[in-house]
């Protein structure tokens, strides 16, 4: 009996939470989901080597930021799509994504903010870097991506990039 009350309140703590959840997200204004669907639809298409999509969605001035130990070569700034497109198969050669977890995601105007952590090995020394958060701020224009601010463990990530 008790093991039936339990589950019964679980059961209605896990369905009012997604009802939040879904609630939240069905007030999004317009001009937000649209700026929420563009950077996911981005990241979703880096991340799956659908590089056409990513194309799609790059805007020409695009800003991709990403700060750090500047003797690794995916360093930025990197002003414009074509340094952009330059870029992107630099660091694929120099980092293997192993873990990747969004925890939380929000739009406001043309603004995202996505948190999460993940885990990756640098191929300059096979070094795995260990699990980390990060944090991206992207803005999205005329539904295109025009800033993607990148922050992570950037010390943990140039430790192992020197094999350290």
């Amino acid at each position: 009996m008790k093991y039936k009350f339990i589950t019964s309140v679980l059961l209605s703590v896990i369905l009012t939470l997604s009802l939040t959840v879904n609630a939240r997200a069905a007030e999004m204004d317009a001009e937000s989901q649209e700026t929420f669907d563009t950077v996911m639809a981005f990241m979703g298409a880096i991340g799956s080597g659908d590089m056409d999509t990513a194309i799609s969605l790059m805007a020409d001035d695009m800003v991709w930021m990403n700060e750090g130990d500047k003797d690794m070569p995916w360093i930025g700034p990197w002003n414009g799509k074509e340094e952009i497109l330059n870029f992107l198969p630099i660091f694929g050669a120099n980092f293997k994504t192993t873990a990747w977890e969004n925890t939380d995601a929000f739009a406001l105007g043309d603004t995202v903010a996505v948190f999460g952590n993940m885990n990756g090995i640098t191929t300059n020394s096979g070094k795995e870097i260990g699990a980390f958060t990060f944090a991206l701020r992207a803005k999205v224009r005329d539904g295109k991506v025009v800033l993607w601010n990148w922050f992570e463990d950037s010390f943990a990530v140039s430790q192992a990039y020197h094999g350290k």
